[in-house]
């Protein structure tokens, strides 16, 4: 979810791959029953293009007694893109946005000068076993757009365009590839995308976008001569073509990145921006409760922290 007081994860050996920058092993934690693997931030990569945040959210399977409650919390700077692959998220924000988010439905909420949101089990399904498994990422706003109006933009999973031929099944959630382009609103350059790859099958990466990595989701995934198992997540070097070769069991991965931002972005909490005084500015905001409310989740919040 947008809040997940997990550590940032640990970076793991250094590949011999030479296309490959950087090679991240996320740290999981386990929030209220939900197992979730951040990859994004580290201390040697702290973006791929825009995207600063990158966390994996289960599998995992909920029981009568468990739901997922992501209390009111606000943002500034950035904008939040869920995406799911099972379950369902109740979305509600200060704008007045109400959306039970669907499995391949793209969820982006643009935060700007600053919105505020929770992140529920819907009512309606809070009985009986209920699966929930996604990707939650942050993508950090141009310089010019940190203070823009928030935005709310929800695009359903038959409007995304579909990549396929006999080695992959993809869908493009942002930006352009292969020759499709994404409806999904960019506030900067930004490729994003879910690739299913088949058993023994190949898929291309182009050196197009300046900053690119995967994220292994399910199956071995071979680069260059060298397999890496799921849950890691690979940053490339700029200007390579990369080929991704799946295992006799195939393989799942997230393709994302985009222009670099050639900006600095601090991060405090669920804060995002290029200048540490706006981040203090955003928490005695938030303290002293001059940010929105939330539209029906009026009664609970998330205190800053200590």
């Amino acid at each position: 979810m947008s809040f997940f007081p997990c550590p940032d994860p640990v970076l793991g050996d250094k590949t011999s791959v030479d296309a490959i920058e950087t090679l991240v092993i996320p740290r999981t934690s386990d929030i209220g029953g939900l197992e979730v693997r951040r990859a994004l931030p580290t201390v040697r990569r702290r973006l791929v293009g825009p995207f600063i945040f990158f966390d994996r959210m289960g599998p995992a399977i909920f029981r009568d007694d468990e739901a997922l409650d992501v209390k009111p919390h606000p943002h500034i700077g950035l904008s939040t893109v869920t995406y799911l692959f099972d379950g369902h998220i109740r979305h509600r924000d200060s704008l007045g946005t109400q959306m039970v988010i669907q499995p391949g439905d793209v969820n982006l909420m643009t935060a700007g000068r600053g919105i505020v949101h929770s992140e529920r089990s819907p009512e309606e399904e809070r009985s009986g076993p209920r699966p929930v498994s996604g990707i939650q990422t942050w993508l950090a706003l141009p310089n010019a757009m940190e203070e823009m109006d928030p935005a709310f933009f929800h695009t359903i999973a038959p409007d995304l365009p579909v990549m396929e031929d006999r080695d992959f099944r993809g869908r493009l959630i942002m930006g352009s590839l292969h020759g499709l382009t994404s409806p999904v609103v960019q506030h900067a350059e930004t490729l994003y995308a879910d690739i299913a790859i088949n058993p023994g099958g190949r898929f291309h990466i182009p050196p197009t976008t300046e900053e690119r990595a995967i994220y292994t989701l399910e199956g071995n995934v071979g680069i260059g001569g060298e397999v890496f198992p799921p849950d890691r997540l690979l940053a490339f070097r700029a200007g390579d073509d990369i080929i991704v070769e799946a295992g006799p069991e195939g393989a799942h991965i997230m393709l994302f990145g985009g222009a670099a931002l050639g900006s600095r972005r601090y991060i405090w909490w669920n804060f995002v921006s290029s200048s540490k005084e706006r981040i203090e500015q955003a928490k005695e905001e938030w303290r002293t409760g001059r940010f929105d409310i939330v539209p029906g989740d009026e009664e609970d919040f998330i205190p800053l922290p200590e």
